[in-house]
C-alpha cells in the first residue's frame, strides 16, 4: 500500500480532527498509525445506537480507564454530534486526547455542534499525490482512474466510480438529510460535472436542472462542506483593468467529472485531456499547501474584457502557473501569461506545466516544464 503523508503526529500532544472525503483512506491511516489506540467506529450500528441513545456513556467509559493511555479515536464523529460535548468535557477536565475523524462537517455545523472551540487542530486527507505514489505514478492512469487509492489500483475503476457517487448520494446526502429532493440534487451533480475547472454559472445550471439559482448556490456549498469539491477564488487585488471576480470550481477527484460527464478514455492528444490535466495540477497544488501546512494563497487570474486567463496564482505574483496538456506548447498558449506579465511585470515566475519532454525557457522568460519536473519541484518546495 501507499505511505500517506498527511501531517499527523505519531504521539499527538493534543486532540485533532481528521477530515477527508470517503475512501481517501482515513480509517486505514488511523489504524496503521495508531495501532494500539482504542477506536470507536460509529459505522458500527451497535456502537452508533449506544452513543446516540446516551452520549454520556462515552464519559463513563473513559473515566473507567484509570491509568491507561488517554488517547482515543472516534471515527465518523459527524454521525453522533452530541458526543462532542462529552469530548469537550473530557479534554478540559481530565486531559484526554481525541482523534476525531469524519467525511463531512456540514451536519455538525448545521446542528451548531460543539466543534471544541480551537481545542482540536484540523487535518485533511486527500486523494493520492505524487510523493505517495513514487515510482507507481502514472499520469494517464491517474487522469483516468482518479486519486482514490482503491480506484487507482483497480482495473474496474469505472464501476467503482459509479458506486462511489451512488454511495455519496445515499450516505452523505440522503442519510444526513442535506437536501429535500435527492433526484434534483443528482441532476445538479451531473450538471456541475461539466463545470469542473471552470467558473460555476449558477443561472445556466439552474436552468438545466429546473431549480433556482439560490438552490444551485446552496448545492455547491454542500459539495464544498462534504469535501467533494472546492472553489478557487479569483485574484482581484491591485488590478489596473477589470478582472473576473467569480470563483472556479474543482471536484476533489477527477474521476467524478470523468464519470458524470462521460468523458471516455483520456489520452494525450485527445480533446478531453485538458480539463482533467488542470484538475490534477490543482489537486497537487492544493494538497501540497494542506500537507506542508503552508500559509499560501492560491487563486486564478482572468481579464474581464479579453478573457485571457492564468490558471493558478501563488500569493501576490510569486508564481503564475498555466496547465496545458500539450506535447508542443505553442506561442498562442502563452497569451494569458504574457498579458499577466504586462499588467504585473513584478511576477517572479511564469510556468507552463505541459506534456513536453524537455524543459525550455522562452525569450520572455516563461518556463515550460514537463509535468514530472513540475510535480517534483513542487514537492521539493521550489514554488513556495
Amino acid at each position: 500500500m501507499f505511505k500517506r503523508i498527511a501531517p499527523l503526529q505519531k504521539c499527538p500532544e493534543g486532540s485533532f480532527f481528521l477530515w477527508g472525503p470517503r475512501k481517501t483512506g482515513k480509517s486505514f491511516l488511523i489504524r496503521d498509525l495508531y495501532t494500539h489506540v482504542p477506536r470507536i467506529d460509529l459505522l458500527d450500528t451497535d456502537l452508533f445506537a449506544k452513543y446516540s441513545i446516551r452520549p454520556a456513556v462515552l464519559r463513563e467509559e473513559c473515566l473507567a480507564r484509570k491509568n491507561q493511555d488517554r488517547f482515543i479515536i472516534i471515527d465518523e464523529i459527524q454521525k453522533v454530534s452530541a458526543l462532542l460535548d462529552e469530548v469537550h468535557f473530557l479534554i478540559e477536565n481530565h486531559g484526554f486526547i481525541f482523534g476525531l475523524c469524519g467525511s463531512s462537517a456540514r451536519k455538525l455545523k448545521r446542528g451548531h455542534a460543539n466543534l471544541l472551540g480551537g481545542r482540536a487542530v484540523r487535518y485533511e486527507l486527500r486523494g493520492l499525490v505524487y510523493p505517495e505514489l513514487g515510482k507507481e505514478f502514472d499520469l494517464i492512469k491517474i487522469l483516468n482512474q482518479g486519486y482514490l487509492p482503491s480506484h487507482y489500483l483497480s482495473k474496474n475503476f469505472r464501476k467503482l466510480a459509479q458506486s462511489y457517487i451512488n454511495e455519496y448520494l445515499k450516505e452523505e446526502i440522503a442519510a444526513e438529510g442535506l437536501v429535500r429532493n435527492l433526484p434534483l440534487f443528482s441532476n445538479f451533480l451531473r450538471a456541475a460535472a461539466f463545470s469542473d475547472s471552470e467558473i460555476a454559472n449558477y443561472t445556466n445550471i439552474a436552468s438545466d436542472c429546473g431549480v433556482s439559482s439560490p438552490t444551485v448556490r446552496e448545492y455547491f456549498e454542500i459539495l464544498v462542506d462534504t469535501l467533494i469539491g472546492s472553489f478557487l477564488p479569483a485574484y482581484t487585488k491591485r488590478e489596473k483593468r477589470k478582472v473576473i471576480h467569480a470563483p472556479k470550481f474543482y471536484f476533489f477527484d477527477v474521476m467524478i467529472p470523468n464519470y458524470l460527464s462521460k468523458r471516455g478514455v483520456i489520452a494525450p492528444g485527445s480533446e478531453i485531456i485538458g480539463k482533467a490535466f488542470e484538475n490534477w495540477v490543482f489537486h497537487e497544488l492544493k494538497s501540497y499547501i494542506i500537507y506542508c501546512e503552508k500559509e499560501a494563497e492560491l487563486s486564478y487570474w482572468r481579464l474581464a474584457d479579453s478573457g485571457k486567463e492564468v490558471d493558478f496564482m501563488i500569493n501576490d505574483f510569486e508564481v503564475a502557473i498555466e496547465a496545458k496538456a500539450a506535447e508542443n506548447v505553442r506561442s498562442d498558449y502563452l497569451k494569458g501569461l504574457r498579458e499577466l506579465k504586462k499588467e504585473h511585470p513584478n511576477t517572479k515566475k511564469c510556468i507552463v506545466v505541459s506534456l513536453e519532454k524537455v524543459r525550455r525557457l522562452t525569450s520572455d522568460h516563461i518556463l515550460i516544464l514537463p509535468y514530472m519536473e513540475f510535480v517534483q519541484s513542487l514537492w521539493q518546495g521550489e514554488f513556495f
